[in-house]
């Protein structure tokens, strides 16, 4: 059977993308497991064999503003589907991190609780999305934003990015619709 693997990163994020990782593995890759329960070297290492070995990978991403337009929900569900859409061979199933299935008008897909540690492919999946995400908060978005400290926190919501936003305010990659954010805006 050939399953895609589902999961998603930044949903919590106070800045940038939200990214969903789609993954077909051959076979099983030592060490997979939830991408939170790794080291950022050990995701990193993950990652090359992923991109190594797997059959296909698809990752889908949307920004902050339309997150703000379409609510998180909705952007957790256009996440997975851009990253199912690049998966282009057949599969037969598709698992979805979580008790919530984004997408049920495919006959495939189901929602497994906790299947970031317990079907590779979702491990794999949500590895290859949070190393996307991390490195293009890191490598990219820094470079525009140097004084947010994104490449210590990737827009999560830590004591140095609270710091920063009440030094800078809050930019052009931030959720607005965000209470934290939304309360800075007031």
């Amino acid at each position: 059977m050939i399953t895609v693997g589902i999961d998603e990163v930044g949903r919590g994020c106070w800045a940038g993308p939200l990214v969903a990782g789609a993954v077909v593995l051959a076979e099983p890759i030592a060490g997979l497991k939830d991408s939170k329960k790794l080291s950022k070297k050990q995701r990193e290492a993950l990652t090359i064999l992923i991109k190594e070995q797997a059959l296909a990978i698809g990752l889908g991403w949307v920004e902050a503003a339309l997150i703000d337009e379409i609510g998180v929900t909705a952007a957790v569900k256009l996440a997975m589907e851009r990253a199912l859409e690049q998966i282009t061979i057949e599969y037969d199933d598709v698992i979805i991190d979580g008790h919530l299935n984004f997408l049920p008008e495919n006959p495939k897909t189901r929602a497994v609780i906790k299947a970031d540690d317990t079907e590779p492919s979702v491990s794999a999946a949500s590895i290859v999305a949070k190393v996307a995400r991390d490195n293009y908060m890191a490598d990219i978005i820094t470079k525009d934003y140097p004084d947010y400290g994104f490449e210590q926190h990737v827009g999560y919501g830590t004591a140095l990015h609270i710091e920063r936003l009440k030094l800078h305010g809050v930019s052009d990659l931030h959720r607005r619709s965000y209470k934290p954010i939304k309360a800075l805006l007031q």
